[in-house]
């Protein structure tokens, strides 16, 4: 029996966006199903980001499972060197088919898949007009366009691999159809597959579809219980893209609208996912596929005082993660820590291929079976500003930015919003002194030298704690 294996990927969407998993204000029935008759991990996570645009670095490990200190420029390329998903499973005979967004380079998207189609080779852009690309069978994608990259307020230009536009179509639409064109394909043939569908949605301009535009009405919905105007102090992240979508302080009623019209373009990519899946059944492939959803990172959307995913808070780092399929429970929560470069080597033991050496992740499958052996210490970075650790019910994060330097502790099972800052209590002091420790043996271990053993970054700390 041949075992399919599809991958559905979120652009931007964080880990409370699905109503199965506790949001009663959001509509997903589709990601509901899913959950039902399958496991969901209730603590995914990425490590943060080398980059302002965290789903680059966030794709190139879940593809390539190595982690953030081992990826070659921030993740817009893939090494030669580092292996990768779809090309390991090619060596299993698996037909590998990539559609939708692909931000780590034309090489790295030519070794792992051997069909697709509307490609693109990008990160954000408007989703009525996607320049995307046919697949090229001798993977050169040497076909580009120029484009003003923001016609409202520069003349500046930029080239991108594309050989065409659809104008007018959703992103959503344009890829969720090709998924489903492709679906009908396979069905022709006993050669498993591994499809990647990755969407561009929820990722802003949030537009979206005009039956979905009021689906959710702002003044019903709830104001996150961490919302703030503005962050309580600055950490450079104002020069973040997305950190100019509001005005500061934040409107509440803006921030309603944000997320009005958030969850709005996850209802549509819900809507979608559930035409994929009734693809799937008609063409008899259902039983014999594993469905994989999550998102490449969080988003912020007011919650403490900030608009993107620029930061290691929860709501930027916390992420779904949701299988279903052949030989998985259903129903079935898991409260162990997993991140998501666990992804790759998860579904190389589910269809049999072989694991390369050298992988950073680990196979959740063990995690799925015994309810133990998940990840109890995960390291976290953001860019050069940002240090932090999760280990046991404690996050730290350490600020040391060109505004000062700064240091948080909270507890995750007492306050999951992240809103008291143990750090500034005097009886937590024997346990920041052990998480410093940890931070640091974690930083040597991974290869974070330039923050471990780096000078200059501890001058900074002690330069900006004397101001």
């Amino acid at each position: 029996m041949k075992k399919n294996v599809l991958f559905l990927l979120a652009d931007d969407q964080r880990f409370d966006t699905i109503h199965a998993l506790g949001n009663d204000e959001i509509q997903t029935p589709n990601l509901d199903r899913l959950v039902e008759n399958g496991v969901a991990f209730e603590n995914a996570y990425i490590p943060g980001g080398t980059s302002g645009a965290v789903c680059m670095p966030s794709r190139a490990m879940m593809h390539t499972s190595k982690h953030l200190f081992e990826l070659q420029d921030l993740g817009a390329v893939i090494p030669d060197d580092h292996a990768v998903l779809g090309e390991e499973l090619q060596k299993n005979q698996y037909q590998t088919i990539g559609i939708g967004k692909w931000h780590n380079g034309t090489k790295g998207y030519g070794r792992a898949f051997s069909d697709g189609g509307e490609i693109f080779f990008g990160g954000m852009w408007d989703h009525w007009n996607v320049p995307v690309n046919e697949f090229d069978i001798k993977k050169e994608y040497n076909e580009w366009k120029t484009f003003t990259q923001d016609p409202f307020s520069t003349n500046h230009t930029i080239q991108m691999p594309a050989d065409h536009l659809t104008m007018g179509k959703h992103s959503t639409d344009l890829f969720a159809d090709k998924m489903i064109e492709k679906i009908h394909e396979t069905a022709a043939n006993d050669q498993p597959f591994f499809m990647f569908g990755a969407f561009l949605a929820p990722h802003d301009p949030r537009t979206m579809p005009k039956e979905y535009q009021n689906m959710y009405d702002p003044e019903s919905i709830s104001l996150p219980e961490n919302f703030l105007p503005e962050h309580p102090f600055e950490f450079d992240v104002k020069r973040e893209r997305d950190e100019s979508l509001e005005a500061y302080p934040r409107p509440a009623a803006k921030v309603k609208q944000h997320i009005a019209d958030y969850y709005a373009m996850i209802s549509h990519i819900d809507a979608r996912i559930g035409t994929i899946l009734d693809a799937l059944e008609e063409t008899g492939q259902l039983a014999d596929t594993l469905i994989i959803f999550s998102g490449d990172n969080g988003l912020s959307i007011g919650q403490h005082g900030l608009m993107g995913k620029q930061n290691l808070y929860e709501h930027s780092i916390h992420v779904p993660l949701i299988m279903s399929g052949p030989g998985l429970p259903q129903g079935k929560r898991i409260t162990e820590r997993a991140l998501l470069l666990d992804i790759m080597p998860t579904i190389l033991e589910y269809t049999g291929t072989p694991i390369p050496e050298g992988l950073f992740g680990k196979s959740l499958l063990p995690v799925i079976k015994t309810d133990a052996g998940g990840r109890d210490t995960i390291f976290l970075s953001f860019t050069e500003k940002i240090r932090g650790l999760l280990q046991g019910e404690y996050k730290l994060i350490e600020y040391a930015t060109d505004y000062g330097r700064y240091t948080q502790l909270f507890n995750l099972k007492t306050d999951p919003k992240e809103m008291t800052n143990l750090a500034e209590k005097p009886e937590y002091a024997e346990k920041l002194a052990e998480l410093r420790a940890v931070l640091l043996e974690e930083a040597d271990r991974l290869g974070d030298f330039e923050f471990s053993q780096g000078q200059a970054y501890w001058q900074k700390r002690e330069e900006l704690a004397a101001k």
